[in-house]
């Protein structure tokens, strides 16, 4: 039996302002939906300037939210297909 591979791209876009950094997590699925998340990060005042560092943490907490985002998302629709409550909680 042959498997059919499927692939995701994920894409994330960064702003920043010398003290913030946000990050926006994109996947769209290959039913064409879309799902987004957001995360951001906040240099100290006595911290040095270092943007990459800003990025790996706000680029994680939207991956992060990204991932509860999908599991909520496949929850709901195990329920609607099968009409009982499961949990999206188990990581």
């Amino acid at each position: 039996m042959m498997k059919t591979a499927v692939g995701w791209h994920v894409e994330l876009e960064f702003e920043e302002d010398g003290q913030h950094t946000r990050a926006v997590a994109m996947v769209r699925l290959p039913d064409g939906s879309e799902v987004r998340a957001h995360g951001r990060a906040s240099r100290h005042r006595t911290d040095s300037d270092q943007p990459r560092v800003g990025e790996e943490i706000a680029g994680a907490r939207a991956l992060n939210e990204l991932a509860m985002e999908l599991l909520t998302k496949a929850h709901e629709e195990i329920d609607s297909a099968s009409g009982r409550t499961s949990s999206p909680i188990h990581v």
